[in-house]
């Protein structure tokens, strides 16, 4: 069973940058998605974006299209990159893959998932 682990979160202020980290292990699949959500307390599990090593990336997240950049650094490594972040995107964010070989949006689609990173944005 892979395990996934995120890292990278912290506290940052309005309009500053960071940049997540996700390592899958124990996958020894070339190909895989590997997705990014987020979720704060009360709402459901949003989809952010989702990569895999043959195809392009997806964004699913409208508010953060022209802010978060996802990308692979390796076959097990994707990172997210933040810009110009908002009070807003304050939330656990998690990383996810799947037995599947295509990315999607929906969080039931993922198999194996890490613990979370938390982001917070102050004003």
């Amino acid at each position: 069973q892979p395990q996934v682990v995120e890292s990278g979160g912290g506290l940052v202020q309005s309009g500053g940058s960071l940049r997540l980290s996700c390592v899958v292990s124990e996958w020894e699949r070339e190909y895989f998605p590997m997705a990014w959500f987020r979720q704060v307390p009360g709402k459901e599990r949003e989809g952010i974006a989702c990569i895999t090593g043959s195809e392009g990336a997806s964004y699913y997240e409208v508010d953060v299209r022209e802010r978060f950049t996802i990308s692979k650094g390796n076959r097990t490594t994707v990172y997210l990159q933040m810009d110009s972040l908002r009070p807003e995107d304050t939330a656990l964010y998690y990383c996810a893959t799947a037995e599947r070989y295509t990315c999607s949006r929906a969080a039931m689609v993922y198999n194996y998932w890490g613990q979370g990173t938390q982001v917070t944005v102050s004003s």
